[in-house]
């Protein structure tokens, strides 16, 4: 159940960063969406990186946020795995 949920989530962020960079209509609603999933979804990782351009800093924070999913639910999937 982890591991789908934090594979989903780096989904989220993925789709996010797709979006940015190819100018997706924000007028549609699944872009829209995800577009507001995502940023619920980034605690605070939206705006680490401050690039002058602001399609690379939406890839670098989001694509930051997407690993730090990954990576803490792979901890957490081992540390029950230890139990």
């Amino acid at each position: 159940m982890i591991r789908v949920i934090t594979g989903f989530v780096a989904a989220i962020f993925l789709l996010h960063i797709v979006f940015v960079v190819f100018e997706a209509n924000q007028g549609n609603g699944f872009v829209h969406g995800v577009y507001n999933f995502a940023k619920v979804l980034v605690l605070g990782l939206g705006d680490v990186f401050t690039p002058d351009d602001a399609k690379l800093g939406v890839a670098l924070n989001y694509g930051l946020a997407a690993l730090l999913y990954v990576v803490v639910g792979q901890l957490v999937i081992s540390a029950f795995n230890r139990r």
